[in-house]
């Protein structure tokens, strides 16, 4: 490793801390639980808290990729992580409906503008070989965070009987997630390639591979935000459980998930990652399948473990394979891509309908189908 190599490996510690940040988002699913419960919500309407989150993925990645362009990744990095520390403030203010989507709504921009930036810039960081397993160690990271936000929610209940100290907690992580990245100096790559703006992200789709590569990002991200938004009420409807202990199910997932993500930091280097990724995903089919089956409540959280652990992987191998086909497009394909994160406010609205249409279960059978599509877009990708 070379003198240039050492300096920037020095400064990955506040690049990892920025992607414990990103994970904030996660929290939305066990929120709209308690949003539901405390102002007496139908599903329909509940379901519109992950939706306000992740709405701004496909509304602000493109411009935030073009504007990363002009001012820079670091400094792009840096506002998001500033909004996110307003966002969390917000509700200790006031803890009401329409606060609470506001809240949201600035988590939603801020975690768009952090998705879009900070993946490029660790790129800008380590050797091309290691793309994959970094930015899936990057999303180890990411879990371990998300794996927290339940338990953090779930200990603020059983001490203070108030779930919304979580943003307390999460506006001071953001505050210092800002101060360690402040005075880290990074060498940004200059591509000849200019910035050609929005049109020049669009253009990316013209591949078959990234426009494939977009669809299980968008898909790949709506079946967990979906998944965690219903899982407690599934847990609460089918073993009548309280919703706090349901709402353990969603940091049991997240275990799973960092698990997956740690191993997968390894052994992509090792292994091939494709064919690692079809058969993960098989697995993650068949444990969802037996999900929707058992009406164990121990049997369930084991299941939930092995969802997390086998599906861990989609999105930060798709992520790493786009970036790579587009190397010198950096910025626009991680803005194209991070526009997929919209999947997000897509599926928990239609799985919202089926809900109250039929009941949990049958709401649930939405993020099975998008595994089937997913395991299918692996062999092509």
């Amino acid at each position: 490793m070379n003198i240039s190599e050492k300096f920037k490996m020095a400064y990955l510690l506040p690049v990892f801390i920025a992607f414990f940040v990103m994970g904030f988002v996660d929290i939305v699913g066990v929120s709209t639980s308690y949003v539901k419960s405390d102002f007496a919500l139908n599903d329909t309407l509940a379901n519109l808290l992950p939706m306000m989150v992740f709405v701004w993925f496909a509304i602000c990645s493109i411009p935030t990729g073009v504007l990363m362009g002009r001012i820079g990744r670091k400094k792009m990095v840096l506002y998001s992580l500033a909004l996110t520390s307003l966002s969390m403030i917000l509700p200790l203010l006031g803890y009401s409906f329409p606060v609470v989507l506001v809240a949201f709504m600035l988590l939603g921009i801020s975690n768009t503008m952090l998705q879009v930036s900070l993946n490029p810039l660790l790129m800008d960081m380590i050797r091309p070989e290691r793309v994959t397993s970094m930015i899936t160690l990057g999303n180890f990271v990411k879990a371990i965070s998300s794996t927290l936000g339940p338990l953090i929610v779930s200990m603020a209940v059983g001490k203070f009987q108030n779930w919304h100290l979580i943003f307390s907690v999460y506006a001071i992580l953001s505050l210092f997630s800002f101060l360690c990245l402040l005075p880290v100096r990074t060498e940004e790559t200059k591509f000849v390639e200019i910035q050609k703006g929005i049109s020049s992200i669009w253009g990316l789709l013209k591949s078959s591979k990234m426009l494939l590569i977009f669809s299980v990002i968008l898909l790949s991200v709506g079946f967990e935000i979906g998944l965690m938004t219903t899982v407690p009420k599934y847990l609460v409807e089918r073993c009548s459980s309280p919703i706090a202990e349901a709402s353990i199910g969603c940091s049991v997932y997240f275990v799973g998930r960092t698990l997956g993500t740690f191993l997968g930091s390894f052994l992509f280097t090792r292994f091939n990652a494709k064919r690692m990724m079809t058969w993960s995903v098989l697995g993650g089919i068949i444990f969802m399948g037996l999900f929707l089956i058992l009406s164990n409540l121990i049997g369930m959280m084991v299941l939930l473990f092995f969802i997390g652990l086998t599906c861990a992987n989609i999105f930060p191998f798709v992520f790493s394979q786009g970036l790579q086909t587009n190397r010198e497009k950096a910025n626009e394909a991680s803005a194209l891509m991070i526009m997929g994160v919209a999947g997000g406010a897509i599926l928990p609205v239609f799985m919202g309908m089926m809900a109250d249409a039929s009941n949990q279960c049958f709401s649930l059978l939405l993020p099975l189908a998008v595994l089937v599509y997913i395991w299918i877009a692996l062999y092509k990708i």
